[in-house]
């Protein structure tokens, strides 16, 4: 993950826990907030890693337990170690298997918020999502006005919370940093809709993004 893309999904983070009474970003903590989200993202971590432990020693369980139990090691004498059997491809073991996907995404879960929050104890990640979340906090009104001018009639409000947060990561970057290019900040945006919300949201966005840069460069 590069350094900007891991600022901005800590904005991301960050933008769900500002107060809508905070009108200035002098007066709130950003970097604060943001290593306070760092904290959460390594025990979101953590979580994720034993539950994928604890799905795994499960499965474990219960392969140990049907060899134990087959009726070759059952009319063994006690004292002979039992012997590997052929475990039917069931419904069950499907299912057992699934289980095991699923827990291997957790894992691989685990593995980005854990990069993610060690990259958020670099400065220069830290500095840049400051930047992400000062600029939408002085800019409220212009980018929000901007994502309702463009929603068809969505009050902003009522969009999807996180794809409202992140067009709202994407305009402030449009509109205020010269130094990004309209079309790296709505890449970064699909990127990250793709990545945390919903199939049909990274179309969304990036239509709203799209419209938002045509008005604002109409050459």
């Amino acid at each position: 993950m590069n350094k900007r893309r891991a600022a901005r999904e800590l904005a991301l983070i960050t933008f769900s826990q500002l107060e809508k009474s905070v009108k200035k970003s002098q007066d709130v903590n950003i970097a604060e907030i943001i290593r306070k989200s760092t904290e959460v993202l390594i025990t979101e971590a953590e979580n994720n890693l034993n539950l994928t432990v604890k799905e795994l020693e499960k499965i474990k369980n219960y392969v140990q337990t049907y060899e134990f139990e087959h009726p070759e090691n059952m009319e063994k004498p006690y004292d002979e170690a039992t012997v590997p059997v052929a475990i039917p491809m069931t419904s069950d073991m499907l299912g057992r298997i699934d289980e095991v996907l699923s827990a291997a995404g957790r894992t691989y879960s685990a593995i980005e918020l854990t990069n993610l929050a060690s990259l958020g104890e670099i400065e220069e990640v830290k500095d840049y999502a400051v930047k992400i979340v000062a600029g939408f906090i002085d800019n409220r009104e212009q980018v929000d006005a901007r994502i309702q001018e463009h929603s068809r009639g969505w009050n902003v409000e009522r969009l999807v919370k996180i794809d409202r947060d992140i067009l709202r990561i994407a305009i402030t970057e449009i509109l205020f940093f010269e130094d990004v290019p309209a079309s790296v900040s709505i890449d970064e945006a699909v990127e990250i809709a793709k990545k945390y919300s919903e199939p049909e949201s990274s179309k969304f966005i990036n239509g709203i993004l799209g419209q938002v840069t045509r008005t604002v460069n109409p050459s």
